[in-house]
């Protein structure tokens, strides 16, 4: 749950037993966008989505072409007398294991999309699952050794079985290997956060180093420490 002030939005932290253990202060350009300003940001954060998916497409894909189809090179039959239509190859487009006329060629799909698009967008989404009540701070109290019915059980408390973008730190190592086998759960670290991985994502679930590592990327400065209830 979020509650917000000038230009803090303050997160509340929860533990492995689904109790509060505090809360953290968020900055407000990124967790405290009002619904209206979303709103009217829709068309951007479908651009930079539709972006990401033509980015991530391939492009290889390829028919045969007349060029690119051995063999006939001899005319089939000669030009005039045989009553039948002129040819010229049995690897012309109406012939079985001929050409493919206008058929998809390698391409580059990647649409250019300017870093402070992506960056307007991901602002938008975060603050629109902020808003809902979708964005979790949890201390999944894995220590020494991963642990799945643990973190499993922190994030039934937290997102109530929904589908769920977990963000770590890059040294919640035993989080990552705790959670990355659960059904309802994508993970990702935080420098890897994207507007298309918030988007599909029905909560946003945050360690508090994840938190953190995340705030200080986009801010430059740390997020203020936790705070008891």
């Amino acid at each position: 749950m979020a509650n917000k002030t000038e230009n803090v939005t303050v997160l509340n932290v929860t533990d492995a037993k689904g109790a509060s253990a505090g809360s953290v202060d968020v900055p407000g350009e990124i967790f405290g966008i009002a619904a209206e300003d979303i709103q009217a940001h829709v068309p951007l954060v479908h651009q930079v989505v539709v972006a990401q998916l033509a980015a991530a497409r391939q492009g290889t894909h390829a028919v045969r072409t007349r060029s690119t189809i051995s063999g006939g090179g001899r005319k089939p039959w000669k030009q005039k007398g045989t009553g039948r239509a002129r040819q010229g190859s049995i690897r012309s487009p109406q012939w079985a294991g001929g050409a493919v006329v206008h058929g998809p060629q390698p391409r580059d799909y990647s649409q250019r999309t300017p870093k402070k698009m992506k960056a307007a967008a991901l602002r938008y989404v975060i603050s629109d699952r902020a808003n809902a009540g979708r964005v979790h701070v949890v201390d999944f109290g894995i220590t020494d050794k991963p642990s799945t019915k643990t973190a499993n059980a922190v994030l039934l408390q937290a997102a109530e079985n929904r589908f769920a973008t977990v963000v770590l730190s890059r040294e919640n190592v035993n989080e990552w290997l705790s959670v990355r086998n659960i059904p309802t759960v994508h993970v990702i670290f935080a420098d890897q956060l994207n507007t298309y991985d918030v988007v599909t994502a029905e909560d946003l679930v945050f360690t508090k180093e994840g938190l953190e590592a995340f705030v200080e990327a986009k801010t430059g400065s740390k997020t203020e420490s936790a705070k008891e209830a």
